[in-house]
Order: C-alpha cells, then structure tokens, then sequence
C-alpha cells in the first residue's frame, strides 16, 4: 500500500473533485434541507406597515395621561378607515396596522376601558410597543445566503418575506452497493458463516440526511461478472458508495472493476482507524467512495469523507466536518501511525463537554456503537491521550 494520507489530505483531495450540482427552481414546501444556490432577498418589507406588538390602544403619546374616547377598533388586517385625531384612542389588536397619527400602544392591561373611552393612568413613551415597518428586514435585503442549508427557521423568513420559490442545488443521486456472498438480508435465516448485511441500509440513512436521493441496489456476491453488472448500474449516479471488497485479499474485486470500468483512482488508504483502506476515485462527474466492509469502518469513513462530499455537491457553503473541542474522560492509549475516532457519548455540563470512549472499540462492533453519539478524535502519537485533555469530537446523529 502506498503512503497513507492524513484525514485532512484526503478530504482536501476529495473536495478538489467535487463541483456542484446545478440549481433548481423550487418551492418552499420543497425546499426544507435543500442548499440555497443563490442569495434570496426579501420582496417587501417586514413587517409591512407600522404594526402592533400588544393588544390595546393606538394613541398619540402627548394625549397621556387622560381619558380618551375610542372612536375606532382595529382588528388584525382591518386598518383603520381613517388616521387618528388628537385626543382620540382606537383599540387594536397584535399585529393591526398603527393609524396614521399614532405614535405609541398602550397594552390593554394597563388601561381602564369603558366601552366608549379608555382611562389612561399614566404617561406613554413614544414609539412605545410599535413594530416600526421594515423593522425586521427592508425590501432587497438578504434573507439567506448562497450555501445554506434552509432549516424550519429560514424557511419560514422566507415565506414571510414574501419567497413562494426559491433556486437550490439538486439533490445528489447516490448509489449504494454492498459486496459479500456471506451476507444476508435482516430477517433471513442465517446459514453457515453467514451474517446480516448492516451496512447498506445504514449508509443510505446517512446519505438521506446529507441530502441525497438513495438507491440501494442488490448485495453482490463475490463474483466478477456480478460486479461488474452491478458497478455499471451504480456508476449512473452522482455518488457511489460501496462497502466491501476494497482490501488486497482474493475475492476483494471492487478496485479493480471499477478501474475496467474507467473510474480514476484519487487515492487508496488514509492513516485512520477505523477506516485504513478507504478508496475514492471519479468517473466523469461520479464521484466513487469505496468504504472497508466492517460496520463501524463504513460508519466513520461516512462521516470523515462521504458526507462533507456530498454537501459540498449541493454547494454547501462549510460541507465539514465540523469538530467542536470537549474533555476526554479517561486516558487512550493512542496508535503510533493513525488518528483513532473512537465511539463515545458526550455529558454537557459546565464547561467542556465530557468525552467517554465506549468499551469495544472494535471496527465490527457495530451494535455497541448505535449507543454512541460522539465521535472522539484521538490524534496518531506514542503513550496515552490523558484524561482531562483536550479533544475534537464529531456529533453523530
């Protein structure tokens, strides 16, 4: 095996042969977790008119204190049918337009209202409970940016914003093929050697939140011929991620079928554990991910490399990883010659999240670590990672 990269230089590698997905039109209702691929502007301003944050009454600030007469009352999306005189009162609900001629609200609960007048007991502040127009945002002004991922939040000042559509990357259509004659579907009964095949339906659930459509093709036997019918279906996508058969042993064929079958080798091993034969080629605008067949190796590879890739098509403007720094809660033996993620969970308290390094770490134990929700960064080095260190961690989840 030649020189194995660094996470960081196989990400750097990875990224320089991404190039995003073209954009689409689409609507908000369609829009949630889509990439914005240009910066969307408001169309009016927000609010669009002088409008009340209480329910109460709209008066001119130098008529207070005093009694006043109601001469009107503004229900939300009635205006008044007319501005508002000196020494006059309207009722108005939250969010009602502020009638011309009124400079502050005064909150219901602090007024006497006596159907036909409101007693005042003390002065008002001008300005006093009004949301000026344009106050959130003025017309023309950015709602959000290119590259960000439109969350419940952003969807919603957009809409308010007055966006019925907007322009964002496609979604990625990736493949997912999992080699093995010795696997067999959940729910199968096992036979000899035989064991149920995990990861296929782990990595199309990482896929789909990455934003990506996911189709998972038949598991292949160990078998050239399979392969190879199976590689040329999966090569039709924007992303292909097989696991298994990227090792050097007998019936390890995916390398050397996907080369027959024009992809570009970028590189093969990365210095991490789990995850040491991870390989990553191109074939036109496909991008190719080979991951190791051991449960946990696919988990890890996923997050280091496939899903800042898989951002990064749909013009994400920080793809990732994205590390945050906890305290690790006991010491690690660490690896000379790679970086270790260890499967752990996270306690938040004062400070530093705490960092504790599931027992069995091993790259099948793949049932120990659906209880993690941290990936713990323990960088290559001799002696212990000490307790109470500072670490990077991943989130999971």
């Amino acid at each position: 095996m030649a020189r194995l990269l660094s996470n960081d230089e196989a990400l750097k590698r990875i990224l320089a042969e991404v190039r995003a997905l073209p954009a689409e039109d689409v609507s908000l209702g369609e829009a949630r977790g889509r990439f914005l691929a240009e910066d969307a502007a408001a169309q009016v301003d927000l609010p669009p008119f002088a409008s009340s944050a209480m329910d109460g009454f709209a008066v001119r600030s130098a008529d207070t204190p005093g009694t006043l007469p109601i001469v009107f009352r503004i229900a939300a999306g009635r205006p008044a049918e007319r501005g508002l005189g000196r020494g006059e009162a309207m009722g108005i609900a939250t969010g009602g337009v502020v009638p011309e001629g009124a400079d502050a609200v005064i909150p219901i609960e602090y007024v006497v209202d006596h159907d036909n007048s409101v007693e005042i007991p003390a002065a008002v502040a001008e300005g006093a409970n009004i949301r000026p127009r344009g106050g959130d945002i003025r017309s023309g002004e950015e709602v959000a940016r290119v590259g960000v991922r439109l969350s419940a939040a952003q969807i919603g000042g957009l809409a308010a914003a007055g966006l019925a559509r907007v322009a964002a990357a496609a979604r990625p259509r990736a493949s997912v093929l999992i080699t093995g004659t010795e696997l067999r579907a959940p729910g199968e009964p096992l036979g000899p050697g035989e064991v149920y095949e995990a990861n296929g339906q782990m990595l199309a659930a990482q896929l789909a939140s990455a934003g990506a459509t996911v189709q998972v093709l038949p598991t292949v036997a160990d078998d050239e011929d399979a392969h190879r019918r199976a590689l040329e279906r999966a090569l039709e996508a924007d992303v292909l991620v097989t696991s298994g058969g990227v090792s050097v042993g007998p019936h390890d064929l995916v390398r050397r079928i996907e080369a027959e079958l024009g992809v570009r080798e970028v590189f093969w091993g990365v210095a991490v554990k789990p995850g040491k034969p991870l390989t990553f080629g191109v074939r036109d605008k496909t991008l190719v991910f080979g991951l190791p067949g051991n449960p946990v190796s696919s988990l890890v590879s996923f997050e280091l490399f496939v899903r800042p890739a898989v951002l990064a098509l749909q013009g994400a403007a920080e793809p990732g990883p994205r590390f945050d720094t906890g305290t690790l809660a006991k010491p690690v033996r660490r690896d000379a010659d790679r970086d270790q993620f260890l499967r752990g969970n996270r306690q938040v308290g004062e400070g530093l999240p705490l960092l504790a390094p599931l027992s069995g770490q091993e790259s099948h134990m793949i049932a120990r670590a659906a209880g993690a929700d941290v990936l713990v960064h323990i960088p290559r080095g001799k002696g212990d990672q000490v307790a109470g260190s500072d670490v990077r961690f991943l989130p999971l989840g």
